[in-house]
Formats: C-alpha cells, structure tokens, sequence
C-alpha cells in the first residue's frame, strides 16, 4: 500500500474513534489484528480492540488523543499522542474518581492491504495512576486512533 492509503485509514479510524461507531472499527482494523501490547484481560484481534475501546470510552467518555508528530511510510504509521479524559465510569477493577489525566504515548501501526494488521504502543500507565490517585495497579490500556 502507500503512505497516501495509510494516512486515509489512520484518518478513518479517527472519525470512528471520535463518532465511537465500533460498527465501523473492521474498515481501520483487520479481524485478525495482533496487538502486541494489549490491556489486560484483552481478547485478540479485532473483537478485542472493540472491546477495549468500548471500555476506555465508558470510563472516560471525554477521552481525546492528539496526534503530534505522525510519521508514514508505505507499511507503517507511528503517532506519538497526547491522550485527556475524565474518569467517570468503572475501569479495569477502579471505580470513577471524577479526576482528569493528561499523558503522552506512542502508537506503530502495520498496514497490510491498507489497515492496521499489528500494533505496538506505549502509554505513561504511570501518569495516568498517579493523575486519577489509584496507587499502585495493573492499569493498562492501548492507545489509539
């Protein structure tokens, strides 16, 4: 593929993250996706990749990420993000605490045939802890859009 079709997939899953339309989430993502850095608990491919951006939305239902700098060639993308949000629903064993984090992190895509077959990714899990007050825990997620 070509870093003009990445680029439109990357923006696809974009408007799907923002509309949270997980319907649409196999026009970015394939069925088969293997993430190599999932939360908890995750499920593979793509079913567990809804269900993680299902749950992050439902705790954090303000969540924004920010996409600054985007680096693409023909096979990948690689965002580094800024990511905010609100924690007003339960999350990974947490309940709400009402507080609002800001972090930064770094997504790598792999594009077969023009969406994301691998991903790769890194989230300041430490900041995010710290920002809410939930001590010390297992607070894992994957990061993007």
């Amino acid at each position: 593929m070509t870093k003009d079709a990445n680029t439109a997939t990357q923006e696809t899953l974009g408007g799907i993250l923002e509309a949270r339309d997980w319907s649409r989430m196999g026009e970015a993502w394939h069925e088969d996706v293997v993430d190599h850095d999932p939360a908890p608990g995750q499920a593979p491919g793509l079913a567990g990749i809804v269900d993680f951006w299902e749950e992050f939305t439902t705790a954090f239902p303000d969540v924004t990420l920010e996409a600054d700098p985007l680096v693409v060639t023909d096979d990948f993308i690689t965002a580094v993000f800024t990511i905010h949000g609100t924690h007003t629903g339960p999350f990974q064993g947490h309940e709400p605490t009402g507080r609002s984090f800001t972090v930064r992190g770094i997504q790598v895509s792999k594009f077969v045939d023009g969406k994301i077959a691998e991903r790769w990714g890194s989230t300041d899990q430490k900041g995010i802890e710290e920002q809410l007050q939930l001590g010390s825990s297992d607070v894992r997620f994957v990061s993007e859009g």
